[in-house]
């Protein structure tokens, strides 16, 4: 599947479930989810920064709270990213992005 494909799909996935109504899915839909997000910010780094921190609000509002817990944490982190001038990350940002995709590591595993 080619990127701008799967994008509309993703983006189709998102309209479909991430109502604040819906249900949440199971650990491991959520897992399933994850492996198969093939989410790709464009524009320049604080573009690309606002783009994931809004992805991360939307997948952490419908998956379980296994996972949506460090994926709103990663939200978070990035929104604090994009607000800078250059919309890039520190070292620290970095490493608190890393520790929280490896809690995810740990519920999916």
């Amino acid at each position: 599947m080619n990127k701008p494909l799967a994008a509309v799909v993703l983006a189709a996935a998102v309209l479909l479930t991430g109502c604040s109504g819906s249900p949440k899915m199971s650990v491991e839909e959520s897992c399933k989810f994850l492996s198969g997000d093939t989410f790709v910010p464009s524009g320049n780094e604080q573009q690309k920064a606002d783009q994931i921190a809004k992805h991360y609000q939307e997948v952490a509002d419908k998956v379980a709270p296994e996972v949506a817990e460090p994926i709103q944490k990663m939200a978070d982190i990035m929104k604090k990213a994009a607000g800078t001038s250059l919309g890039t990350k520190s070292a620290e940002q970095t490493q608190q992005l890393t520790e929280q995709n490896n809690r995810i590591g740990e519920v999916c595993k």
